[in-house]
């Protein structure tokens, strides 16, 4: 209702404007042929007619209206220049920010709610370097003024900003125009203020600022590098440290661009992923799965089998898979590529040189003009009493460990409610371990939705897993012969767990130690610190992987490794921003976890009205047939569009029909064009179709349906062939039903 007094009164306050003719005084015409009659009032009582100028003069940018600029000429004839610029100054700049404000007021929430996602980078943006952005608008008079007010309402800049910033920005305007007014008499038209040379200059003035920035970013990195000597020349364009995901994708991209580029790795190519991570843990899904499948045989119409297997040749198969993809990462393609691949522990001696202990034990100096720094992450090893003492594996030592067993662990513990832990549990209880998960959180896989992290636990509960959550690990026991056992606490109580083998899953931190960091003064917190160009402290050493953040998956290394190289190559013309608005990831449990963008708990968390669109996979012909009938497709829109802002999957395939939303939401195609297109039946990708058709179902135009049945009803001739009907009925005498 406050919203609505207000737009009334600034409604009437426009149309009087209008009505009564005030528009036509502040023309050019108009203030020239009354300025003798100001004058005159002005002599008489100059301190009511300087107020009630100051007011109107308020009043006039507060409403938008046309005629500031004619109303700064006059400020100029009446009062002079000192007195003219510093009552036309205030009063502009109080009129800008009461529009500004009304804006916000008015529009802002509406604006935020509706197209909050949209506008995220440009809040940021503002939040950021609003202030300069404005400042140079308010440089050049070009810009429409009371435009900027509106726009700038709509954005997070704080109020005392605007100001302030519109009160520096616009005095060389004002001062311009006021000096102007001084000769109004003289003055034919508005053209003899702002001449083309005029107008240039102004454009100049406003750029000015612009190169101001780029000067200041320059005299900003002399002072970084000031305690450096920089080489005169380099051996090579550009140096990454790290041959995992991200290293490997920086490295590739140098060379394809012909630059001369020196590729370190202490261990094996490949990285985490390869030897650790992806590869080796979808190795032993595989096999866990396809014995799970065995003992359900006759859910498929088959004789039920217990699976039959040494763990030993399960896990050589998972080395196999390895040795496999390796040559896609090996030294020679890349060489073959035209990288350098050196094998030793790099580390950084200055900005530009790279020293690199090499493993066959020599030594090796490199100045580089850049660096992309991708050495990822390693497991952490939460800091419980007594783990030492009774071992522990993690996910990356566990594959050569485990390959030397004969059987499966009896007991295993895994320590870790995560995505490594929910794959790694459930494939060793399918293998035939006795598994107890433990979570200290109130539920697995915090980071989905609660109906989803209930489809997981439920699922690792069917295979056998004792999923333990609201436990918090307090210690491990057992020395020598003892028997080993971690101690949890839940509820105030101690309970104590025996284990042949522990698995420490509890995630993944940033390798920060051992390359220099340090000694050059490069932030880290938990991650290598950079911005938007993935910059460090130095803008030419880039992070990109897992050492970078804010995601720990290959693809965003990879991902964020194309803008560290072109950054680092060509940033000199041209720098782009990491993009993290499309960002996909699974785990891969059975039944898949797949998701993007924003969950319900997501949209919760950041304020932000979504709808939730549903379809249970349970009624897809394809799951139906493949006894795989579970799980569901959860899809949010913006209210009332169909807009994707995030997707959820559970299901057999869920990260491989993720990738239809994931391109439609990078391309920006709605439910509607996902439901136009045709998908072969039957396949799982249909239930992406479906799901579209869900949304649509709900957002039916029920009141032109309705009026569309009238017209089919009409159409049909229905009101005369029922008339026709009763007619025949009576005269055959079977109105009453006997015959």
């Amino acid at each position: 209702m406050k919203r609505i007094l207000l737009l009334g009164a600034i409604a009437a306050l426009v149309l009087s404007f209008f009505y009564f003719d005030v528009h036509q005084l502040l023309t050019f015409e108009g203030i020239k042929a009354g300025l003798g009659d100001f004058e005159q009032r002005r002599a008489a009582n100059p301190l009511l007619v300087g107020g009630v100028f100051f007011l109107l003069y308020i009043l006039v940018t507060a409403l938008s209206l046309p005629g500031a600029a004619l109303l700064t000429l006059v400020a100029g004839a009446l009062f002079g220049l000192a007195w003219g610029t510093l009552i036309a100054s205030f009063a502009s700049s109080i009129g800008a920010t009461a529009a500004f404000l009304v804006s916000r007021y008015l529009l802002h929430d509406a604006v935020q709610t509706r197209f909050g996602d949209r506008l995220k980078a440009i809040n940021e943006g503002v939040r950021r370097d609003g202030a300069f952005y404005l400042f140079t608008l308010r440089l050049v008079p070009v810009f429409p003024f009371f435009l900027i007010n509106l726009l700038m309402g709509l954005t997070p800049m704080r109020a005392a900003t605007f100001y302030w910033v519109s009160q520096v920005g616009m005095l060389a305007g004002t001062l311009v125009y006021v000096n102007a007014g001084t000769q109004l008499a003289q003055l034919d038209s508005l053209a003899g203020i702002l001449s083309p040379a005029l107008l240039l200059s102004f454009v100049l003035l406003g750029i000015f600022p612009l190169l101001a920035k780029k000067i200041i970013a320059v005299v900003k990195a002399r002072r970084v590098y000031a305690r450096w000597q920089k080489p005169a020349s380099f051996d090579r364009n550009l140096i990454v440290i790290g041959a995992g995901a991200g290293g490997l994708v920086a490295s590739y991209i140098a060379a394809a661009v012909k630059a001369k580029v020196t590729l370190v790795e202490a261990h094996k190519m490949g990285g985490d992923c390869l030897n650790y991570g992806c590869v080796p843990s979808k190795a032993l899904i595989k096999s866990a799965k396809l014995a799970q499948q065995m003992r359900n045989a006759e859910h498929y119409g088959l004789e039920a089998a217990q699976p039959k297997f040494s763990f030993r040749k399960v896990m050589a198969r998972v080395h196999d898979v390895i040795r496999a993809i390796e040559p896609h990462d090996s030294i020679e393609r890349y060489t073959g590529l035209g990288v350098e691949v050196l094998q030793g522990y790099a580390r950084l001696v200055d900005p530009w040189t790279v020293e690199i202990d090499l493993n066959d034990g020599g030594k090796q100096r490199l100045t580089t003009r850049s660096v992309v720094i991708a050495a990822g992450a390693q497991p952490f090893v939460p800091p419980l009493p007594g783990i030492d003492e009774v071992g522990y594996v993690t996910s990356d030592d566990l594959w050569d460990k485990f390959a030397q067993l004969d059987e499966a662990p009896k007991r295993l513990v895994v320590l870790g409610g995560g995505p490594i832990g929910c794959e790694l549990a459930q494939s060793f209880a399918r293998l035939g371990s006795e598994v107890t998960q433990i979570e200290m959180l109130p539920r697995i896989m915090i980071r989905e939705d609660e109906d989803v992290s209930a489809v997981a636990q439920a699922a690792l509960e069917r295979d056998g897993v004792r999923v333990l959550v609201g436990h918090k690990a307090l210690r491990c026991e057992g020395v020598g012969d003892a028997e080993k056992c971690i101690v949890v606490e839940h509820n105030g109580e101690e309970q104590r767990i025996a284990f042949d083998q522990l698995i420490c899953a509890v995630g993944r931190v940033a390798r920060l130690k051992g390359y220099g960091l340090e000694e050059l003064g490069i932030e880290t917190s938990r991650t290598v610190t950079t911005n938007d160009y993935l910059e460090t402290l130095y803008p030419n050493i880039y992070a990109a992987g897992d050492v970078a953040g804010p995601y720990q998956f290959t693809h965003t290394a990879a991902h964020q490794a194309w803008y560290a190289a072109v950054n680092a190559l060509f940033g000199t013309f041209k720098k782009f921003k990491a993009d993290y608005r499309v960002i996909p990831w699974a785990t891969f449990i059975e039944p898949e976890v797949a998701r993007v963008g924003l969950n319900e708990q997501d949209a919760r968390e950041q304020n932000i009205e979504v709808e939730v669109t549903r379809y249970g996979i349970d009624d897809l012909d394809r799951a139906i047939a493949d006894g795989a009938a579970h799980g569901f497709v959860k899809v949010l829109t913006a209210p009332g569009k169909d807009r994707i802002l995030g997707v959820t999957i559970v299901g057999e395939h869920a990260a491989d029909l993720l990738a239809e939303f994931v391109l439609a939401m990078k391309q920006g195609i709605g439910l509607n064009k996902i439901l136009g297109t045709i998908h072969t039946y039957p396949t799982w990708a249909e239930a992406n179709k479906y799901a579209a058709g869900e949304w649509k179902r709900a957002h039916a135009p029920e009141k032109l349906l309705a009026w569309v049945e009238k017209y089919h009803t009409w159409r049909r001739g229905t009101a005369r062939a029922q008339t026709t009907d009763s007619a025949t009925t009576e005269l055959s005498g079977r109105g009453d039903g006997t015959g």
